[in-house]
């Protein structure tokens, strides 16, 4: 029976799973065929169907689990409502799981980061309101390119010296 939460279940959608990651390192979304994935999680066409609609299905999920294990970096500072400016342990995670985040930027995602959060802070950073918009889109701009430039490099760069470069930029705003 296939009841949502069991374990086979789960097995057969992190199959499909890592196998659509896998192509994807290749291939772009609409490149990827659904008899590729299935061939490589070595899983039938009708499992593949049981549990995605078709491959932008599949997409959509792949990006909401991502999402997930991405704030679960920030879990702590998000339950209690505050930001510690690590940024050495986002640098650190990326550093261990370069194709989660190549995969993260294949699929056009970005650190969705939240504006009104980022714009109360930058506000203490700056001492001001005017221009905020500016700010914040600039700052998640920069961080993002950052991210994706390290990411081309391979992570050659550690991610100590990454965070140096990102509080280089800030150094007269104390974060």
């Amino acid at each position: 029976m296939n009841i949502p939460n069991n374990k086979r279940r789960k097995d057969s959608q992190d199959r499909i799973e890592k196998a659509f990651v896998t192509l994807l390192q290749t291939k772009q979304v609409k490149e990827i065929s659904v008899c590729e994935i299935v061939k490589l999680a070595k899983v039938n066409r009708s499992t593949f169907y049981a549990n995605y609609i078709d491959i932008y299905d599949l997409v959509e999920k792949v990006k909401e689990n991502m999402i997930n294990d991405f704030f679960n970096i920030y879990k702590e500072e998000t339950i209690t409502a505050t930001h510690s400016y690590n940024f050495l342990k986002l640098f650190t995670h990326i550093k261990d799981n370069q194709i989660f985040y190549k995969t993260f930027f294949k699929l056009n995602f970005d650190f969705t980061w939240n504006s009104d959060y980022l714009n109360d802070e930058m506000i203490k950073w700056f001492g001001t309101t005017k221009n905020m918009d500016y700010h914040v889109t600039f700052f998640k701009a920069g961080l993002n390119a950052i991210i994706q430039k390290w990411l081309e490099n391979n992570c050659k760069e550690t991610p100590e010296e990454i965070e140096a470069i990102i509080k280089t930029e800030y150094v007269k705003r104390n974060i």
